[in-house]
């Protein structure tokens, strides 16, 4: 079966009252940019540059890269020679705030930072549509698994769950692994969020079944469809695509599941793309319909709030 056809079918007759139909000020339009790396920093940038110029010329207003977007995904093994893809954030930002303002767009990026010597971060930073800094996120979960060891080069973020103010409202920015976490997207929310954003690096081992591959970009999909529906808000979220070497030779390396995709505020799939291929479109998003859905489900005045203070436990025995 062909999941992404089903789950374009899922959720699109939500028996809701009919909603009003949205004006072109109420559309936002998200570009998303699905490509595949390489070790050629100066070829991956100009690859970036030409394909939010395509976006921009589409009418995109936000524009969303996916993670460490500049680099191939290191994290495969430790390795001390992989922190040569760290950058200060003024060099990175200098780069891209360029971009932002050449073409008029806000935009979404993803770097290495190297904070000071020995600290790193994976960082995310919003760029205004004239190209100031409108705020950066520190990535907070990271994950050490077979093939993703990230915390041999990043520490936690250290900036909390805080929307990032744009011109174009405000952007629960997370990044990746962040979004196995309801937690995470229930504290941006809660903080006004408009939508969330996951910039992302994911995929298979290509040793894995097809039907263990299935689970897991279905659980992925299907996890952040979740927060879209408990908090009422879109979610978008960039992964890139394409097979990358494990170059210590310990894994047969990953392919990365594409599927980038947009979901609206009742985890309905607004568009997504394709599992291998690059990938560059552009969604409107109707920003009317959070208003309409959090009215017709009151998830928010219904939470028990004094009955929630186990969340703040590492488990309850």
């Amino acid at each position: 079966m062909d999941m992404t056809n089903e789950l374009e079918s899922i959720v699109q007759d939500q028996s809701s009252p009919e909603q009003p139909i949205p004006n072109d000020s109420a559309i936002l339009k998200v570009g998303l940019v699905q490509h595949a790396f390489s070790e050629d920093i100066v070829a991956n940038r100009q690859r970036n540059v030409a394909a939010i110029e395509g976006l921009s010329a589409e009418g995109a207003q936000l524009i969303v890269l996916s993670e460490l977007h500049d680099s191939p995904y290191f994290c495969q093994n430790e390795d001390v020679n992989n922190f040569k893809y760290a950058s200060r954030l003024e060099d990175f930002c200098k780069f891209y705030s360029q971009i932002a303002a050449d073409n008029g767009v806000v935009l979404v990026t993803s770097a290495f930072e190297r904070r000071a010597p020995g600290l790193y971060h994976n960082t995310a930073i919003v760029i205004e549509s004239d190209g100031s800094i409108a705020g950066k996120y520190r990535k907070m979960h990271i994950p050490d698994d077979p093939g993703f060891y990230e915390k041999f080069y990043f520490t936690p973020g250290d900036l909390g769950f805080e929307p990032i103010s744009t011109s174009l409202g405000k952007l629960g920015v997370l990044v990746c692994w962040d979004q196995w976490y309801p937690e995470a997207a229930r504290l941006m929310a809660m903080r006004g969020a408009e939508m969330l954003i996951y910039p992302t690096a994911i995929g298979w081992n290509p040793d894995d079944p097809q039907e263990e591959k299935d689970r897991q970009r279905d659980a992925w999909i299907t996890i952040q469809r979740a927060h879209a529906v408990a908090n009422g808000i879109p979610v978008i979220s960039v992964n890139r695509c394409g097979f990358e070497e494990d170059n210590s030779g310990t894994t047969s390396g990953i392919d990365f599941w594409g599927s980038s995709f947009v979901a609206g505020p009742q985890g309905e799939i607004l568009a997504m793309a394709p599992d291998e291929s690059p990938e560059e479109f552009v969604v409107g998003i109707d920003k009317t319909r959070s208003e309409n859905v959090r009215q017709w489900w009151p998830f928010f005045r219904d939470r028990r709030i004094e009955h929630y203070d186990g969340l703040t436990s590492r488990f309850l025995d």
